[in-house]
């Protein structure tokens, strides 16, 4: 889900920490943003939904590239966006590996409102870890990683919102298009190679679903399902989108989940966001969790191990995220 590229912190001059890829943290300054409302509006955000939107994921296996659960599960993520009412688009391409593998790569673009030009981004990573190499057990790590919160927790999150949109009346509906896009080739990445994580987001951003794509600004999801995950604000987000962090904070806030959500800065994380701020010019957040006091990762225990799995995703993590949202796109 995170990948380490200590190239991007060493650009922006920040200090680096641990992160998500490998090594690399660290914190910026702040812009104060738009005063929200301050009462919580939209509606309930149900975390058994999203749970079961993760687990049906999982089902299918892990989604590791070119594996037919790959495939089976890309059909299934359009499909259900679809059955929402959302335009779908499939992005294919192949895409090559740090290694020389070609990766059959399928971003999947679900449009709420495709119509209207006025637009918010929502994203999430979809394929999982072929290798579980930050296992403790060294004998796992040639196994594939089911990605239970790295991947499908994002997507998840986003298909209950999806599902929240598809119940709305013509004069309950959002003024604005939503974007909801499921990058894939986010995870085969290799630290020694800078530009290897992010394939699909680096795709899209070079060659956007829609000519001359603009978005208000967009906000990544990548592990947001995780047990005791707490959301740090990341340093590469404060750096390109403040004010998006400032409303996004808030939103949490207003809607009770400030403990999620803690004003504080955790580290400059490499991830899918890069390419939507440097390539696409979308100002992106990355909400993604910082456990500073794990030994194993500062993502978690469970990150990129065979771990990752249904048992360690909590509902509470789920809600808190998805209604975070829900307060952030029904305020505006």
């Amino acid at each position: 889900m995170k990948r380490l590229i200590p190239i991007l912190a060493a650009m922006m001059a920040i200090p680096v920490i641990l992160s998500c890829g490998g090594s690399q943290k660290s914190s910026s300054e702040q812009v104060s943003a738009p005063q929200q409302q301050q009462q919580p509006v939209g509606p309930a955000f149900s975390a058994d939904s999203a749970f079961a939107f993760c687990q049906r994921q999982c089902d299918f296996g892990p989604r590791t590239m070119n594996s037919q659960a790959h495939e089976q599960c890309g059909q299934w993520i359009a499909q259900k966006f679809q059955s929402y009412g959302m335009h779908i688009i499939e992005q294919r391409a192949t895409l090559k590996g740090f290694d020389g593998t070609s990766l059959l790569s399928n971003n999947i673009v679900a449009s709420y409102r495709p119509d209207l030009d006025d637009r918010i981004l929502l994203c999430a990573h979809w394929d999982s870890r072929p290798w579980a190499d930050n296992d403790p057990d060294e004998a796992n790590h040639s196994k594939p990683v089911m990605g239970a919160n790295d991947g499908a927790s994002g997507v998840a999150v986003m298909l209950e919102i999806a599902r929240l949109l598809g119940q709305m009346t013509d004069s309950t509906a959002l003024g604005f298009g939503i974007d909801f896009v499921c990058f894939d080739a986010e995870d085969w990445g290799d630290d020694g190679h800078s530009d290897s994580w992010a394939l699909g987001a680096q795709h899209w951003a070079r060659n956007p679903h829609k000519e001359g794509y603009k978005a208000r600004y967009g906000i990544l999801l990548d592990m947001v399902g995780g047990q005791g995950s707490r959301f740090y604000r990341e340093g590469y987000s404060l750096l390109h989108a403040p004010q998006v962090v400032d409303r996004v904070w808030r939103a949490a806030e207003v809607a009770g989940y400030s403990g999620f959500f803690p004003k504080e800065d955790g580290g400059t994380i490499t991830d899918d966001h890069g390419p939507v701020n440097n390539e696409a010019k979308i100002p992106c957040i990355d909400i993604i969790p910082y456990y500073p006091y794990c030994e194993q990762s500062s993502f978690g225990p469970t990150w990129h191990t065979v771990n990752d799995d249904m048992q360690h995703i909590d509902r509470n993590t789920l809600k808190a995220v998805g209604q975070t949202l829900v307060q952030v796109l029904w305020s505006e």
